[in-house]
């Protein structure tokens, strides 16, 4: 995965930005203490991390992409950054006071054991988790035009359950969840990024910023039919109807919090 990571950290800032919104629910799930040091686990080119230090944090800031990674040294040289693993994560024990980790878990190659990792180095505190649940995928309105991918990359996701089980065998308590709806005019381009805004995934850059098309999760045929039919869509004004098919109640995405 931190090869995928290399090769899409490229040119990733060019659509990849912290949302103002989210940087918000970031700092208010995390309930930051003075005097306190927190990491941004799998921070890639380090947005929210450094987005966070500006706002008066002590961040540190872990990846495995070296791309993703010389990318967030170039942009803020001032925060420690590490090359590392969920699963084996290189501080002592008790080293943070608060730790997050947005649109990454489902790149971990085993949840159970990253966020035993997460419990070791938090003294007491905070885990702030922003991703999404396979319930809220299916409700993507992306379905109708790229089935495949978004399917693949669902499987990928553990489900709102299964994360807080992992989340209370490695000790943490308390965990609560806290669903966030895609804005209009987001910033941060990622997967539902275009939720309102359907005309986003016709440019190749954004969906190089996204890992279920970076990936290549969606066949080549289904990506080909799938671009062809929204733009046709977009242009008769057919996506209403379909965007307004797949309308629900359960959140694009999801903050998890849990305490230890």
């Amino acid at each position: 995965m931190a090869t995928v990571y290399d090769a899409i950290g490229t040119g990733y800032d060019g659509t990849r930005r912290a949302d103002a919104r989210i940087v918000e629910r970031l700092i208010g799930h995390l309930a930051p203490a003075p005097g306190g040091r927190y990491l941004d686990l799998a921070c890639g080119t380090g947005n929210y991390t450094a987005a966070l230090a500006a706002r008066g944090l002590d961040m540190t800031g872990i990846d495995a992409s070296d791309v993703m990674l010389a990318a967030a040294r170039a942009k803020a040289p001032g925060i420690a950054w590490s090359k590392g693993r969920a699963e084996d994560l290189p501080y002592g024990d008790a080293s943070f006071d608060g730790v997050m980790c947005s649109f990454a878990i489902h790149h971990f190659g085993d949840v159970g054991a990253a966020f035993a990792e997460v419990a070791r180095v938090l003294e007491r505190g905070r885990l702030v988790i922003l991703t999404a649940t396979p319930a809220q995928m299916a409700g993507y309105w992306l379905n109708w035009y790229f089935p495949e991918a978004i399917v693949r990359s669902a499987v990928d996701m553990p489900t709102l359950d299964a994360l807080c089980g992992a989340l209370t065998s490695a000790g943490f308590r308390d965990i609560a969840s806290d669903p966030f709806e895609v804005p209009e005019d987001l910033v941060d381009l990622f997967l539902y990024a275009g939720k309102h805004r359907p005309a986003l995934y016709l440019d190749p850059a954004v969906r190089a910023g996204i890992s279920t098309f970076a990936r290549g999760l969606s066949p080549p045929d289904e990506l080909e039919r799938g671009l062809a039919a929204l733009a046709t869509d977009i242009e008769t004004g057919a996506i209403d109807a379909t965007v307004a098919s797949y309308a629900h109640d359960k959140g694009d995405y999801v903050f998890v919090i849990a305490e230890i």
